[in-house]
């Protein structure tokens, strides 16, 4: 068999690898939309690098976008076959898949009425809304640790990555030529100390192992001093300067994590009078979701869970529908936080708040988690002192601020504990995905201290035979 690597190498976005057996049939790991990397994005995201009409089978890690977000795309030219994940990965991929559709469209026409003016042709949405809708026929639900076939030849397993509600590492089983083989995809890992769900589940041993790299050479802060932060941003922006906090962050996972500590701070009076709105629609059914998947809870928050029946909502937090609801929010005078998304401030709502805010000094946009470098997000971060936002040149005057504990990713430690389990000179090949290459790099040498015989970094496109 061989796999070929047509996202996340050497790049974190855009996850998707392709197994394809020696009889011929195709398993596609991960459909991702690349995302925040600039003027390469839309050329990244046109094609596949391969035929998505021969692809039999998909395994989906989890639900976000750059692992689900080209799903509609593949099933518009002509992948006909199933998609395995979790129960909870099939609800939020559903929501996300159709909430991409809808920001898709409203940002082309928002792009568009500006490219009119310059004379320019009109652009195109990747996929329409019916086309993310044509997905959900598709899904088929697995358990945690259920092998299951799901094509002749092959099983699958899920184990709990601990990344978001429903993640999973990928472990497949694969007869061929009187002889088995074990694969291993770690999707995104998650951290052994998250403030809501459970650590990584250990996993059998693979023969070869892709696994994600998104800290593979850092060391998060420590994430028992969040809270604080948290209220030292609210404090010195609502209190102290009246302005707001506008805070980037993914409707799956960090609108959750970052809601559950403005609750704490709520339940322990410490949090200021100030109005929290959540300005996405997308953000309320998610968090509506992750409230049903209680199994993926750690014990921490199923004991609150005892006390508080809601860790995620609190009186003063409005949930934002309507865009012309959300439109006012700008014209709002009073101080107040703005949970938006996207979390690298790339598309949706959150980048029109920015567009609005970010250039009086009273507010700040406090950024609580991975930025692609060249994303909204990332330029941020990096104190560039002039951004681009729908084609306009805007000053930062608005205070940068950022949380680096409260990443959903794991970082160099919780990568190689996600490893631990695997005897090194077992594993015939490891392949390093979803990560800077710089930081492939470093994690690469790492590895191969470790024992690990063969660690490869794959470009993309680049195809490897097992």
């Amino acid at each position: 068999m061989k796999i070929s690597f047509h996202g996340a190498a050497q790049t974190v976005t855009g996850s998707k690898h392709l197994l394809t057996l020696d009889n011929g049939k195709n398993i596609l790991l991960d459909c991702g939309m690349f995302q925040g990397m600039g003027k390469d994005t839309d050329t990244l995201n046109a094609t596949f690098g391969f035929d998505a009409s021969t692809v039999d089978v998909m395994v989906l890690s989890h639900a976000h976008i750059d692992h689900t977000g080209l799903i509609p795309k593949l099933v518009k030219e002509g992948f006909k076959g199933k998609i395995f994940c979790t129960p909870a990965t099939r609800e939020l991929a559903n929501i996300l898949l159709l909430d991409s559709a809808e920001i898709q469209r409203d940002d082309t026409k928002f792009g568009n009425k500006r490219r009119a003016k310059q004379g320019l042709p009109p652009l195109e949405p990747l996929y329409s809304v019916d086309d993310a809708k044509a997905c959900a026929d598709h899904f088929e639900e697995v358990g945690y640790g259920n092998w299951v076939s799901i094509i002749e030849g092959v099983e699958v397993m899920f184990t709990d990555a601990g990344h978001i509600i429903g993640s999973a590492a990928v472990h497949l089983r694969i007869q061929e030529n009187n002889k088995q083989t074990t694969l291993t995809f770690s999707g995104d890992v998650g951290r052994y100390r998250d403030v809501i769900l459970k650590s990584p589940e250990v996993f059998p041993q693979a023969d070869h192992i892709i696994i994600e790299s998104t800290y593979g050479n850092s060391r998060h802060e420590a994430v028992y001093d969040t809270e604080d932060r948290l209220l030292f941003w609210v404090e010195k922006t609502c209190v102290e300067k009246r302005g707001k906090l506008i805070i980037p962050a993914f409707s799956v996972g960090r609108t959750q994590e970052v809601l559950y500590f403005l609750n704490l701070l709520y339940n322990e009076k410490k949090l200021p009078n100030v109005k929290v709105y959540v300005d996405s629609p997308l953000s309320l059914e998610a968090t509506e979701i992750v409230k049903k998947h209680t199994e993926n809870f750690n014990k921490r928050l199923q004991r609150l869970l005892q006390t508080d029946d809601d860790p995620f909502g609190f009186p003063t937090v409005t949930y934002i529908q309507s865009a012309d609801e959300s439109k006012e929010l700008n014209l709002h005078p009073e101080p107040c936080i703005i949970i938006s998304a996207s979390g690298m401030a790339d598309a949706g709502r959150v980048k029109h708040h920015i567009r609005n805010n970010i250039s009086d000094n009273k507010n700040t946009i406090l950024l609580v988690g991975y930025c692609e470098p060249r994303s909204l997000g990332g330029r941020l971060m990096a104190g560039v002192k002039e951004v681009k936002i729908f084609g306009e040149e805007f000053n930062v005057v608005a205070e940068i601020g950022s949380i680096r504990s409260m990443s959903a990713h794991g970082d160099y430690d919780d990568l190689c504990q996600f490893l631990a389990c695997q005897h090194e000179e077992a594993v015939k090949t490891l392949f390093i995905v979803h990560g800077e290459y710089n930081v492939q790099q470093d994690f690469q040498k790492s590895l191969q201290k470790k024992g690990y015989k063969q660690v490869e970094v794959p470009a993309m496109h680049e195809t490897f035979k097992l």
